[in-house]
Parts: C-alpha cells; sequence; structure tokens
C-alpha cells in the first residue's frame, strides 16, 4: 500500500537535529519505505543526514510518501509527530 500526505513544518526552528532524530527513531523498527519531498528534491525519511539536508524551515510543506505493509500505522505517526511539534 502507498499512502501519500503533506504535513507543515510547525517547528520555530524548522526540521533540526532534535524532530530529524525523532523521526528517525519513530521511523527504526517500520517496515515502510519513507521519504519526503520537499520543492524538488525527496530524500529517504530514515537517514538523519538526508532530512537535515532538506534545510526544511518553519512552514514548509513536505509530501510524506509511504509505501508498505505498515503504511497506515507510519503515517498515522509521522503526522502526529508533526501536528505535536516533535515534543518541542
Amino acid at each position: 500500500m502507498k499512502i501519500v500526505r503533506k504535513v507543515r513544518v510547525k517547528n520555530r526552528l524548522g526540521l533540526h537535529t532534535r524532530p530529524a532524530t525523532t523521526i528517525v527513531k519513530l521511523l527504526q523498527n517500520c517496515r515502510s519505505d519513507v521519504f519526503f519531498t520537499l520543492k524538488q528534491e525527496t530524500v529517504n525519511a530514515k537517514s538523519i543526514l538526508s532530512l537535515l539536508m532538506l534545510a526544511a524551515k518553519k512552514n514548509s510543506n513536505i509530501t510524506i510518501q509511504v509505501e508498505g505493509e505498515d503504511a497506515n500505522m507510519t503515517m498515522d505517526k509521522l503526522v502526529e509527530a508533526f501536528d505535536t511539534h516533535f515534543g518541542e
């Protein structure tokens, strides 16, 4: 199954090291492939360096693409993390 959703970066400092670390930890046991797209750049969301290279600032719109057997659960966790500012 493949799911695509858009989310907005709400953190004051954007998608910096702490939120990127949270995303990578959240995806550690995920069996699906997860990609984030910002503008024309698409990166593997399981890689902290790739996430940081997106340089997503506050209010950036990121497209999340999840494909695999646990896609629904993975997408729900990611959307919740963005909505709750990654606990910041």
